[in-house]
């Protein structure tokens, strides 16, 4: 739970990858943060506070940002939109983050690959916040390689026996529908691996166990015994699961780096706060060189993040081109720059930077998944170094 401070200037928002219509958006961020009351996010009770925020985003109208409509696909997804609104929610609260943005990558699939019939039953409920997307790709032995996953889905009939176990899923437990990807044999590897909707009232699924990490987010593990989903909550074609998420990843990952963003900005904030206020050596912290040399090197880093963050947005959004190594490049360095500058934010507030309940020790746990999930940084460099092979 992240106490308000006062925010920093965004000049950023004049860069020429903006339009009028992102402007207005924060300026609607910024309002809903600052409606929401600071005890009313409980980290305590993160499946209740997931819930509460995504249906307020809704009646919002902010998921829009996230989640395509049912008439249309996921082009109508504005990457510029989606990285503002998840830097500001970041800035304000990890939680707040988090549950923007599953609704995006939970549904996203859906609206890349479904059916109209599909898209018509699951969009319309995400993006209003009635219902809680998830993305299930993950297994015990099948992390950063996707394409290693057991988790099979065999084809009987009208409908596929899905069978295995699928873990590290977000809004695991809590979701009311998954976008689930499972082994179907067409071919070996990632050609043969497809995507489905499943929803948790299916015969056959079940929450195994619920996963407490560092930052509190809603977790879990995935069973599946006999999971009977019809043909019809298939996906794209069968075999065409791995490049249906690999597709979901492009569009959301920038969306990663600008979270980032968001968790440093604060942390450069609170720090200048502190800076000023702390007295030391018969003067102020910020008087120190060291300190400003620090808050040089924070600002600089959050910069160049965030102009290879909004790049890769812009690429999309306005050159309709390929961001797979822009994407890459912004989430890599985004999220290892904000690791760097919320360490640097701790240490300068000394003991208090390692106290709990101190808002950049709950940055200094927030920022820590982020280098890990929709592909950890070295993926990220694998990625950014085959594009480069490609185009060379």
């Amino acid at each position: 739970m992240l106490a308000q401070a006062k925010r920093g200037p965004r000049d950023w928002l004049e860069w020429p990858f903006f339009e009028p219509r992102h402007r207005a958006l924060v300026e609607r961020l910024d309002a809903f943060i600052a409606s929401l009351e600071v005890d009313a996010i409980n980290h305590n009770d993160v499946d209740g506070s997931c819930r509460r925020l995504v249906r307020e985003m809704g009646r919002a109208g902010l998921l829009e940002a996230a989640v395509a409509p049912a008439d249309s696909d996921a082009s109508a997804i504005d990457s510029r939109s989606a990285c503002l609104a998840r830097e500001t929610f970041a800035w304000r609260d990890g939680l707040a983050d988090f549950a923007f943005a599953m609704q995006g990558l939970g549904s996203g699939a859906i609206a890349i690959a479904g059916s109209p019939e599909l898209r018509a039953a699951v969009l319309p409920k995400t993006r209003a916040g009635e219902w809680l997307a998830a993305f299930a790709l993950s297994e015990t032995e099948a992390g950063s390689d996707a394409a290693a996953m057991a988790c099979s889905a065999l084809l009987d009939g009208d409908s596929y026996a899905i069978d295995g176990e699928k873990t590290w899923i977000s809004n695991g437990g809590i979701a009311d529908v998954y976008t689930l990807f499972a082994r179907t044999g067409e071919a070996p590897g990632a050609r043969g691996v497809s995507a489905f909707v499943v929803f948790p009232d299916d015969p056959g699924f079940s929450v195994v166990e619920r996963i407490e990490v560092i930052a509190p987010h809603p977790l879990a593990t995935l069973r599946l015994e006999n999971c009977r989903v019809p043909i019809g909550r298939r996906l794209g074609p069968p075999g065409g699961g791995f490049k249906i998420a690999m597709q979901t990843l492009d569009i959301f990952r920038a969306s990663v780096a600008a979270a980032a963003l968001g968790l440093a900005r604060r942390a450069l904030d609170e720090s200048l706060e502190h800076a000023r206020a702390r007295r030391m050596f018969g003067g102020a912290l910020v008087d120190l060189q060291l300190t400003q040399a620090a808050l040089g090197d924070m600002a600089t880093e959050i910069d160049a993040a965030a102009l290879l963050t909004y790049r890769a947005a812009w690429r999309r959004d306005v050159q309709k081109l390929s961001t797979t190594r822009e994407a890459a490049m912004a989430k890599m360095t985004a999220t290892e720059s904000a690791q760097r500058v919320i360490d640097r934010a701790v240490q300068m507030f000394g003991g208090r930077g390692v106290r709990r309940g101190e808002v950049v020790e709950s940055l200094y746990r927030e920022v820590r998944a982020l280098r890990i999930y929709e592909g950890a940084t070295e993926v990220q460099k694998l990625i950014v170094a085959r594009e480069l092979l490609k185009s060379h």
